[in-house]
């Protein structure tokens, strides 16, 4: 899940450069809705990768 977040996070941040830029005038504010949950989901999946952790092997 946290690979997901990642590659999401990844892909937010290209359009919101994009958006932000005033290449896609259109796409500004899609790319910032898109560039904050990204964020927002990025951060929830650290977050319960931290409190979950592994299981140590016996």
């Amino acid at each position: 899940m946290l690979g997901w977040a990642v590659t999401f996070l990844v892909i937010a941040l290209i359009a919101a450069v994009l958006g932000f830029g005033g290449v896609a005038g259109t796409a500004m504010e899609a790319a910032k809705i898109i560039c904050f949950v990204a964020i927002a989901l990025f951060l929830i999946s650290a977050v319960m990768g931290a409190v979950r952790g592994r299981a140590p092997r016996l």
